[in-house]
């Protein structure tokens, strides 16, 4: 399937909210990593070096995601696709750095929050403008409402508990990575609209997003030292495959959704699944019931007053 024939409005959401399902559960996996090795950023090389290596061998095993490398080839010699088109994955290194340093401390409901009021922001302005696939989208009042759902989820969030403890800039980082993860989505799926194929676009963000880590993990690595032992069990890096298979999914839904609404679908299932790993699996710190509970209604509601309405003939 592709953009031309466009997706039924729920079925859209749908993926979108798996979307954040899976973002949730990667949170949480790369976030306990980071803890066992101590070090962030080189639980986001392994991370994205375990997606890289999963989108590659798909890439490369399929007719279209072979096509679609030759026209990216094509295109970047032609000059006919920008340098800023290859670079979404550096906004994807920077969230999963973000998860291991926030995730495993603070729970993912929280570190979910962030990412809400950062990507809902930069949704509605990166909408507005048409920067990603679908172009220019009128900023409804729906739109505006939805976006203000979520950011009370955040609100909410942030209401007492062992939050309030917590550094300044584990709560920034979370928003900084939203913001990233909207522009990420709109790059994509820009790559994907014009070479003509979300896996070799979902193969150049996972390219940039490793070679971006793996300086950093270098500098952090001279500065800090080797990180702790690797640990043995194999479900601390199935984290990488979640992420290539989300960010493949965003970069086909963004041209049938826009950047908002793909965000705030991504909310729900982000929420969802947050609240879910943090009553079965819970953090050092994180929201109390009534809060979680608020915050997955909140957000159910921003998806639902921003969804597109047909006009009745």
């Amino acid at each position: 399937m592709t953009a031309d024939r466009p997706l039924s409005t729920p079925l859209a959401l749908g993926g979108a909210a798996a979307i954040g399902a899976m973002t949730a559960v990667q949170a949480r996996i790369n976030g306990v990593l980071s803890i066992r090795i101590d070090d962030a950023v080189v639980t986001a090389l392994i991370s994205f070096s375990v997606g890289l290596l999963c989108v590659t061998v798909t890439t490369l095993a399929t007719a279209r995601g072979r096509a679609g490398l030759r026209r990216l080839a094509s295109g970047f010699r032609a000059r006919s696709i920008p340098f800023w088109m290859l670079l979404g994955g550096a906004c994807g290194a920077l969230t999963v750095t973000t998860q291991g340093l926030v995730a495993g401390l603070l729970g993912v409901s929280l570190f979910t929050v962030g990412v809400v009021a950062g990507q809902t922001l930069n949704g509605l302005v990166l909408d507005r403008i048409g920067f990603g696939p679908a172009g220019v989208v009128a900023v409804t009042p729906g739109r505006v409402f939805g976006g203000l759902f979520a950011l009370a989820a955040v609100a909410v969030s942030l209401a007492g508990g062992a939050v309030t403890t917590a550094p300044p800039l584990l709560l920034l980082l979370p928003f900084i990575a939203g913001v990233g993860i909207a522009w990420q989505s709109a790059t994509n799926g820009r790559l994907a609209q014009r070479i003509v194929s979300p896996m070799a676009a979902t193969l150049v963000s996972f390219a940039a997003g490793t070679l971006v880590l793996a300086v950093s993990a270098a500098v952090s690595i001279a500065v800090r030292g080797m990180p702790q032992a690797l640990p043995a069990e194999p479900w601390l890096y199935v984290g990488g495959a979640l992420g290539f298979v989300y960010i493949l999914l965003a970069s086909f839904l963004v041209a049938h959704t826009g950047v908002l609404l793909l965000g705030l679908g991504s909310v729900l299932g982000q929420l969802a699944g947050s609240i879910v790993i943090d009553l079965i699996w819970p953090a050092a710190a994180g929201p109390a019931l009534w809060q979680l509970v608020a915050m997955i209604a909140l957000a159910a509601a921003s998806v639902v007053v921003a969804m597109p309405r047909r006009r009745r003939a």
